[in-house]
């Protein structure tokens, strides 16, 4: 194999490593001006929260792409899902308008559900306060041994078959 290519190659797999072996961030701080709901399907894991808010579905993405990247050193990738799959990946029964992921590729994932009252039969008041929206908060963490045997097998596959590769071009 070309000596440029195993010297690409090695700097890749360090910095692929470097970046999977960096900590994973806390869970992100709610906006300004939110409800934490007191709800029992909200407070059945730690790693699910759910706010009464009046923000709009932008400030709120936007706020929580802003908290999911505290260090600064990651890139976040924006999935936008059908709001159906709020059932399947928040909670059962789970009413959603919208469901949008932010995640660090091959690390870690938050998902956004909202569920806007207008134009609804619901209405969410909370200590006399009417709020236009719930959000419920998903965090996703994964555990650093899965990612470096992962990355570490994938980084030998594409070794072995670029070796491969370029020994039967010869």
């Amino acid at each position: 194999m070309n000596k440029f290519l195993k010297i690409l190659f090695f700097l890749f797999s360090v910095g692929l490593l470097a970046y999977v072996i960096l900590p994973s961030p806390a869970f992100p701080n709610p906006p300004e001006a939110v409800v934490q709901s007191d709800e029992p399907a909200d407070l059945e894991s730690p790693l699910r929260r759910g706010y009464f808010t009046n923000l709009t579905r932008s400030e709120i993405i936007a706020h929580y792409q802003t908290e999911f990247n505290k260090p600064k050193n990651f890139y976040t990738l924006r999935l936008n899902y059908p709001p159906e799959e709020s059932q399947t990946i928040i909670r059962d029964q789970t009413k959603s308008t919208f469901l949008e992921e932010l995640t660090h590729p091959l690390r870690e994932s938050l998902f956004v559900s909202g569920f806007e009252s207008e134009g609804t039969i619901y209405e969410f008041k909370v200590d006399g306060e009417v709020w236009a929206q719930k959000i419920i908060i998903k965090y996703v963490p994964s555990s650093i041994y899965i990612r470096l045997l992962v990355v570490t097998l994938t980084l030998a596959s594409v070794y072995l078959l670029m070796r491969e590769y370029f020994y039967v071009k010869e």
